[in-house]
């Protein structure tokens, strides 16, 4: 029988998974996220993995909304799920009798978007912005995670694209600063911008819609924009826009082959990639990213699964390979117990 590689996806509302088997993906099986207890939450995460295993497990892999220490897989810091200082990794792996990888859910989103629809790895060097509540973001150089020194490279939208510097440096505030990407450019800042625009514009659907006592948000934005409301239009091309600027600062530091633009803002489709495409362009240095692609996310809602089950099986591969350097021949699955900081 061939390996299977199970992925998670576990998110603020929602947990996700799904078996890997020979490059196909089953359906997820989901359930709402258990946030009761830290306790409770490995224990949900544990019941869904024994409830689709089978007996060719080899490998677990599990994306998770939070700062991870690759190297032991412990989860550092965490806002959205009670798992700040869990050695997930080793709690898991413990339970379920097989390795277990831990990551951030954007980084391994940003694996699955390497790989197209047959799960072929078609982009060796990719930058990934998701877009939602926050920004977040995942890179991929020579077909790998990139992790950095810590195991927590990524956090693209906390990188600075607005700071006032005209006097000192202004002293810095709590996350997200003022002048970051995910302050200017997150699904909370549609928001704002959408509200700005319903109190500017009365005439407008988002006016009316504010008229009737109904809260107006980014997607009814994005709603009212593909319907043609002019006010609403603007709004979600200056938001486009300033998506923009981060696609372009990503194309400047790593000259990828593609950007990809995924999250709850792919919805927005072609008004948000147009103004993307437009003032990345201007904003990249002239030379480079001449071979790089602006693209929305192609997995959708299953890159999240498809991204963890990847991550575990190329930590595997990655294990038995420096096994086999060592001349320690294949390593078992068994004494994958740690995977080298860093990877």
């Amino acid at each position: 029988m061939s390996a299977s590689f199970i992925g998670v996806d576990l998110g603020g509302t929602k947990v996700a998974v799904a078996v890997l088997r020979e490059r196909e993906l089953s359906r997820s099986l989901m359930e709402p996220t258990d946030l009761s207890s830290s306790r409770a939450l490995v224990d949900q995460l544990v019941a869904l993995v024994q409830r689709v295993r089978d007996e060719d497990l080899t490998a677990v892999g599990i994306g998770v909304p939070s700062i991870i220490e690759f190297s032991t897989g412990t989860v550092v810091s965490s806002v959205n799920v009670p798992l700040a200082d869990v050695p997930l990794r080793a709690e898991l792996g413990d339970r379920l009798g097989v390795p277990v990888f831990v990551d951030n859910d954007a980084t391994a989103a940003a694996l699955a978007e390497a790989h197209d629809d047959a799960l072929r790895l078609v982009a060796h060097n990719l930058v990934m912005l998701t877009i939602g509540t926050g920004v977040g973001g995942g890179i991929v150089l020579g077909g790998r995670i990139y992790r950095g020194a810590t195991g927590a490279a990524g956090e693209l939208g906390h990188t600075l694209v607005g700071v006032d510097l005209d006097g000192p440096v202004p002293a810095a505030g709590g996350f997200p600063q003022q002048g970051s990407l995910e302050f200017v450019a997150s699904g909370h800042a549609l928001d704002r911008l959408t509200g700005v625009a319903a109190g500017s514009h009365p005439e407008s659907a988002l006016g009316r819609q504010r008229a009737g006592g109904g809260p107006v948000l980014g997607p009814d934005a994005v709603r009212a924009a593909q319907e043609g409301d002019a006010a609403a239009r603007e709004v979600v091309e200056m938001w486009a826009e300033r998506v923009g600027i981060g696609a372009a600062n990503a194309i400047n530091t790593f000259d990828p082959e593609e950007v990809v633009i995924g999250g709850g803002a792919a919805q927005a489709g072609e008004l948000l990639l147009e103004p993307v495409k437009r003032v990345a362009r201007e904003y990249v240095v002239p030379g480079l990213g001449t071979a790089t692609q602006i693209r929305l996310a192609r997995h959708g809602v299953q890159a999240g699964v498809l991204g963890a089950s990847l991550l575990a099986e190329q930590e595997v591969e990655v294990a038995a390979a420096g096994a086999a350097a060592r001349g320690g021949g294949p390593e078992s699955t068994a004494t994958l117990q740690m995977p080298r900081a860093g990877r």
